[in-house]
């Protein structure tokens, strides 16, 4: 039986699928204001964003909650997935990809660092082991593109008709992540500090999607003040804050919040612009 694809279109922008830390808001067990709150941009999954590109839909990250966000946003048809590091919270909805052989009619390409790849490998070891009388997808299917540096600096990534700008980023004292830069729009997530050649990469923006996990500082994020202060720095047109822990209360914060600075929350979307 052949299969419908049935997706949004959504060409020219950018949704934010999940916005909360790698525990989710609400936290399980929490029974603080922002975990018990009626405010549905309080419910944050984790963070993942994907984007409407020339060529097709490229999802930046597999969540542990990949499966939900799709559904929720009617989004039914990934062309190609771009990872920014190996953690759990942005890798281990990737099972879910299974489908995708099917539309595409062929495995899903899997852009990412090296170090992603020997972690795939590693916790999706079954996807690689060729198995006599295996099914058709009973495991995903997927070819990895390494992504990396050349000759010390980093080439633009072409994929699906756009051109992508990597920006190294310090994720605490032991990791190292990527953001991406989609012509005037950047995703900055799971920060700690970002290298002056890095900020030098995230000059002249209209929108900025900034980590800033709480109040109280981290070793591997930036708090909100810290995340303000880097903004104030790149000065971007808008800035919206992902990755965020039940600390911060969305409208309580927006509230206190510069102008151009704004909480995100799961489902907004974002233009992008050529």
């Amino acid at each position: 039986m052949s299969r419908e694809v049935v997706s949004a279109d959504i060409r020219g922008q950018l949704v934010l699928l999940g916005t909360g830390t790698s525990v989710g808001v609400p936290s399980i067990g929490c029974g603080c204001a922002v975990c018990t709150s009626t405010n549905p941009k309080n419910n944050r999954t984790r963070c993942s964003v994907i984007l409407g590109l020339p060529e097709g839909n490229l999802l930046i990250d597999t969540s542990p909650d990949m499966r939900q966000q799709l559904l929720r946003e009617k989004i039914g048809l990934i062309h190609a997935v771009l990872y920014t590091h190996e953690h759990a919270d942005h890798l281990f909805g990737l099972d879910d990809l299974r489908l995708m052989q099917f539309y595409l009619g062929g495995p899903v390409p899997l852009y990412c660092e090296e170090w992603v790849e020997q972690r795939i490998r590693k916790s999706f070891d079954y996807a690689f082991v060729r198995r006599p009388n295996l099914h058709r997808g009973a495991v995903p299917a997927l070819e990895f593109k390494r992504i990396g540096p050349v000759n010390g600096g980093w080439p633009a990534i072409e994929l699906l008709g756009a051109s992508i700008t990597a920006v190294r980023q310090h994720h605490g004292p032991n990791f190292d992540t990527l953001g991406f830069r989609f012509g005037n729009v950047a995703y900055c997530t799971d920060v700690s500090a970002m290298p002056e050649e890095s900020k030098e990469r995230l000059q002249g923006l209209d929108v900025l999607i900034l980590d800033a996990l709480r109040e109280k500082g981290h070793t591997t994020h930036l708090s909100l003040d810290q995340a303000i202060s880097l903004a104030e720095e790149l000065q971007p047109k808008q800035t919206y804050f992902t990755h965020m822990a039940h600390d911060l209360e969305h409208e309580a914060t927006n509230a206190r919040l510069p102008a151009s600075m704004q909480l995100a929350y799961d489902g907004l979307r974002i233009a992008l612009l050529s």
